[in-house]
């Protein structure tokens, strides 16, 4: 098929490459000179794992290009793909001006070639229900004829976006048009050849879908980050509660492990868009209010042991940061709990040198000189009073923890993610904080 992506950020260049990979024709639109260029001389934008080999072979076969020619791009697809920002609004809720705003110039281009084919608009970006009605009317208020307008939310997870697309756990498609069906159903047929299903439903269930399923998760998150508090008060080990509560069928092993809150591109926004939408409806959904409260809390949590250990005056202390992505394998920093730690940190008079092994620009073009930027993860280490532990990244679980003690000032270390055993790191002899677990003390 002939389709054209509106968009090249994450979920765009991800999806666009995924869909070159399986013989389409792929036309990547973006007006943003700078990543326009960049694509066009072949180099990625972003950090994800897997998406450079197929980027490369794609655009080698001639499958997929980029342009800033929004009118030639529409004109030559069936599958018009809007891949747009959709950020948060002062007031939570989704801010739909670049998705509104394209669907106008695509109403446009459309009324001005009458003889078009039938096209397919399709919302791929994150967007509250009503939203298919609100770009259907846009184009229609254009003079566009013969368009349809379809919901096909993405469910893709930084750092293994690549494989949720290629091998989905469903495809998710809102339409009440037969041939929109029939189209949508033959592009993603050759994604679920495993028998992993394609769920047709109305267009506003496929907006709520995206929202109700990352708001779950991130509700999961954070009852869990809320329990790991009470176990360390009570004297339990939240680990153990976490494998006797996943064993049960009904709850499942995933999405159970403690740390210092949620971050990146969409929990936050999401939730704070579903709260929004929930309350204009006149519904409001008073659990994931209190989610997004206590999320914000639990960003605080490891500052208040770092500053349990050695007083509120942190001034003339010096601090390791190993992570500062939200999450390992992205170098994604939007709403990461390192900036959180990190700001508290320098406001109780802590210096700060960090270390991420995808995220060190992301994170030059977010704090600049507020922190020193290190070489490698122990490069960080030398003359600091304590490690901090902020994203669970597989090159920090088993480091060379002779050297880490010979470079820190005293062997102390504040374990956001819980990558350490408790009793591993007593009998190397450091005094270890962790979350939900009990602190242990070295000799």
């Amino acid at each position: 098929m002939r389709l054209a992506i509106i968009g090249t950020g994450y979920v765009g260049l991800v999806s666009g490459t995924c869909l070159a990979e399986m013989g389409n024709d792929v036309i990547c639109v973006d007006n943003h000179p700078g990543k326009l260029a960049k694509l066009r001389d072949r180099e990625i934008p972003i950090y994800e794992p897997g998406l450079e080999v197929l980027f490369h072979r794609n655009i080698q076969a001639g499958r997929l290009s980029f342009t800033d020619d929004l009118e030639a791009a529409v004109l030559a697809s069936e599958i018009i793909f809007l891949c747009l920002p959709t950020p948060m609004g002062e007031d939570g809720s989704a801010d739909l001006r670049h998705v509104l705003a394209v669907a106008a110039d695509i109403g446009a281009i459309l009324a001005r070639h009458p003889d078009h084919g039938f096209r397919i608009v399709v919302n791929k970006s994150t967007v509250p229900v009503g939203t298919a009605g609100r770009v259907r009317a846009v184009l229609a208020e254009a003079g566009a004829e013969r368009v349809d307008v379809v919901s096909n939310p993405e469910f893709l997870k930084e750092g293994y976006a690549v494989e949720d697309f290629m091998k989905p756990d469903r495809v998710v498609i809102g339409t009440d048009h037969p041939e929109s069906r029939e189209i949508m159903e033959r592009l993603y047929q050759p994604f679920v050849r495993q028998g992993n299903p394609m769920l047709f439903m109305d267009p506003a269930s496929a907006e709520v879908t995206k929202y109700a399923a990352n708001a779950y998760l991130a509700t999961r998150i954070t009852y869990m980050n809320e329990l790991a508090n009470f176990c360390e008060a009570a004297g339990a080990d939240v680990d153990q509660v976490r494998r006797g509560m996943g064993t049960d069928q009904r709850i499942g092993k995933r999405f159970l492990f403690p740390g210092i809150g949620y971050g990146g591109s969409c929990f936050p926004k999401d939730v704070h868009a579903l709260l929004r939408t929930a309350a204009d409806a006149g519904t409001p959904l008073s659990v994931l209010g209190k989610v997004d409260e206590a999320n914000q809390r639990q960003k605080r949590v490891l500052v208040e042991k770092i500053v349990g250990h050695f007083g509120e005056d942190l001034g003339g202390r010096r601090f390791a940061v190993w992570g500062l992505a939200f999450k390992p394998n992205t170098d994604d920093m939007r709403e990461a709990p390192s900036l959180s730690v990190i700001a508290a940190l320098r406001a109780a008079g802590a210096t700060v040198r960090a270390f991420d092994p995808a995220a060190m620009d992301a994170a030059r073009e977010i704090l600049g000189d507020q922190i020193e930027y290190a070489t490698s993860d122990y490069d960080a280490l030398d003359g600091a009073d304590a490690l901090c532990i902020l994203t669970e990244w597989n090159e920090f679980r088993n480091p060379e923890f002779a050297r880490i003690r010979k470079a820190l000032k005293a062997p102390v270390i504040f374990d956001g993610r819980n990558i350490y055993a408790p009793e591993d790191m007593a009998e190397l002899g450091f005094t270890y904080y962790s979350i939900g677990r009990a602190a242990v003390r070295g000799g």
